[in-house]
This record gives C-alpha cells, structure tokens and sequence, in this order.
C-alpha cells in the first residue's frame, strides 16, 4: 500500500502523456495508424512502389493506380476498426484483387505477392482463424493461377515460397495482437488490483479510527468524568474550597474533557472513505483515457458496498471510453444530493451509433439496482455517452 498514493495522487502519468506527435496525428481518429504493424506495411508498400519501375511503360500508370488504391484501402480498413464490420469486410477482399491485379500486370516473381503479406497481417487480427484461413488459401490459389495463365516454369514453387512467408508474417501479427490484447488485460487487471487495494487499505484505517474514537469515548471520557466528579466534591470540602490547586485542576480536567470530546469527533467525521485515492488508482495504469475527478466537499461515503459501486461504475465507464469512445479524458463528478451521492461521467470521445447495453453496462445497471439507485444514459453535446448515478447513501449521525 506505500506505493498506491503516489500512484493515484499524480494527476497526469507518464503512461497518459504518451508520445508527442505532430497535431494532426494526435487526432483520436488517426491514431491507430501509429501502430507498429501499420507502419511496418506502409514501409512495405513503399518498396513495392519503388519495383515499379521495372513494369512495362504502357502499365506504369494502372500500375501507380492499383498501388495507390491498395494504399488507400489498407489504410481505411485499418481507421475502420471499431465497428462498420460490413464495409471493413468488403475492404480486406478487395485489398487481395488488388494485389492480384498487380500481379496480373507484372507475373514474374515480385515485390507484388508482398502485398499479400502485408494484407495477411490485417486479415489474421481481423477474423476468426477458420475464416481467414479460407481466404488466404482462396488468395494463394489465384496468385498460383497467375503464374500458371503466363506460363511460369515453376508456379507451385514460387507460390509455397511465398505462403511461406505469409505464415511467418500471420504468426508474427497474430502474437504480437495476443500480446497487446494481454497488456491490455494486464493493466486493467493491475488498475483494479490497486483500486481494491487503496479501498480495503482506507476501509481499515477508517474502521481503526472509529475503534479509537469508542475507546477514547468510553474508558478515557469516562474516567475524566469521574475525576471533575471527584474533583468538584473536594472543592466542596470546607477545609479546600480556598486551594488554588483544587480550582486550576477543576479547570484542566474541564478542558481536557472537552479536548477529548473534540478529538473524538474529529475522528468520528473523518471516516468517509477516501474515494478519490481509489478512483485515480483505478485510472492511473491505463495508457488512455485518463481520469478529470471531482469530488464535492460533502460528499463522504461510509458504506464499502457504496464506494465498491462507485468504483465498478468508473471502471466499466473507463473501459467503454477507450474500447468503443477512443476518447482521451473520461470526466468524473462526485456531488452529494440530499441522502443520495450523484456520480456523473462523460468523455471527450464520440459513440459510433446508438448505446446497446452489452455486459457491461447490464452489470453496471444490475449493481445500481441492488443498492436501490438509478441508473441513466444518454449523450452529450459532443456525441459522447453520458452516464448518470444516484446511490442512496444517507448522512449518518454522530454518536
């Protein structure tokens, strides 16, 4: 736990500042092709453009045509990732007729089967093995026809050469998308950990103050009465009403009653659970989107089940913001409402059509409803998904 408020305290990480790129790039819709495996093939696709050269003067034009077309495609397919299924579908078949039709042109052995390469490592991240397995094998089969229609000495040679490396590049795309699929998981895992963490860690110092506050309440307050008790019937004793000693120790034990009442006080309004060290522990690990927290001066939650909602809802909020928002700031707001705590939570990004509750938001809603809140959604001014809570979390009066 030593580490956890240092963690949550800073309000911008190394993880959420990130790389600084050029404005343009900085764009939340342009930031997938800052992938490594995307520049990778755009490199690619920049060699393949210098081997057209070596093409016939009456195809360079159609050549530079279909390169570029195949850039284009690439590209858009990549900017797609997030929903449109449909036309992403449409896009990965039409980047291998591309790369066909390229071939067709120029059906000596090449930098023209590369781009199948390039176009594997989309399809394996894409689709379902089964399925891009099928299409792979229906690519290569027309690239063996290529070679086979003009006449090529050994087209089945050439064609397993080049399967060959197009197994090589899906192994390499495959793992190093299960290895950011992992991270991914690891951190979310880790946020969570450091959340449930700080909570229970505050849950206990909160429930260790209010053991100290009964203790000091109950033994030393009531001893310190009995002693003003027994002190007040010696200044009552003739022979020691005129004592200044019996007067000035009236007087402290007077004052230190009423110190110890203070103190016992003090602990007893300071129990609420320190909510913000959670919420920006929660956050802290995760690249993006990063946590705006504000938290009321009297909103104080005493109750762990409350808090635990409070931080479920968060966490799912932050998920949806970075998974199907690509927003950068997830914006928190904490505000008591009579016997009621209202958490309001919008990002900066934009929803690609209408909310569908899918599991997670189900279970936000189901945890709400168990602690008799509500639970609505909606969207900005910008477009993007507003969430708002209220938890019944009643003022609880001091002993």
């Amino acid at each position: 736990m030593t580490c956890v408020t240092r963690i949550a305290a800073a309000t911008r990480t190394p993880q959420h500042a990130g790389m600084r790129f050029p404005p343009f790039i900085l764009h939340p819709a342009l930031r997938p092709l800052m992938h490594t495996l995307v520049v990778a093939g755009v490199v690619t696709w920049l060699a393949v453009a210098l081997s057209l050269h070596f093409l016939s003067p009456a195809h360079v034009v159609l050549g530079w045509s279909l390169l570029l077309l195949f850039l284009a495609v690439f590209l858009a397919e990549i900017l797609l990732r997030e929903g449109h299924a449909a036309l992403r579908a449409c896009l990965l078949l039409f980047e291998p007729a591309l790369a066909l039709a390229l071939m067709w042109l120029d059906p000596q052995p090449g930098a023209a089967q590369v781009l199948l390469v390039v176009w594997i490592t989309q399809v394996v991240t894409a689709w379902s093995p089964l399925r891009a397995t099928l299409v792979v094998l229906a690519a290569d089969v027309a690239m063996y026809l290529v070679f086979v229609a003009h006449g090529h000495a050994s087209p089945m040679v050439v064609t397993l050469l080049n399967v060959g490396f197009q197994i090589f590049a899906a192994l390499c795309a495959h793992y190093a998308h299960s290895a950011g699929q992992a991270r991914d998981r690891l951190a979310r895992v880790n946020a969570d950990l450091l959340a449930t963490r700080a909570l229970l860690a505050d849950s206990a110092r909160n429930a260790e103050r209010v053991r100290v506050a009964r203790e000091l309440h109950d033994v030393a307050g009531h001893k310190l009465t009995a002693m003003t008790l027994n002190l007040r019937a010696l200044a009552a004793d003739p022979l020691l009403a005129g004592r200044e000693e019996v007067r000035v120790s009236q007087q402290l034990a007077r004052e230190l009653l009423g110190d110890l009442r203070g103190v016992v006080q003090a602990l007893r309004d300071a129990r609420g659970l320190d909510l913000a060290t959670a919420l920006r522990a929660l956050a802290a690990p995760l690249p993006r989107p990063s946590l705006r927290l504000a938290i009321d001066d009297d909103v104080q939650v005493t109750s762990p089940a409350v808090a635990e909602a409070i931080l479920r809802l968060v966490q799912e909020a932050l998920t949806n913001s970075a998974r199907h928002a690509d927003a950068d700031v997830v914006q928190v707001r904490l505000a008591r409402d009579g016997d009621a705590i209202m958490v309001h939570i919008e990002d900066d990004g934009r929803l690609r059509g209408a909310i569908v509750e899918g599991n997670g938001l189900a279970g936000m809603r189901e945890r709400i409803d168990a602690l008799h809140g509500e639970l609505r959604l909606g969207t900005g001014v910008r477009g993007a998904l507003r969430i708002d809570a209220r938890l019944p979390s009643p003022r609880e009066a001091t002993p």
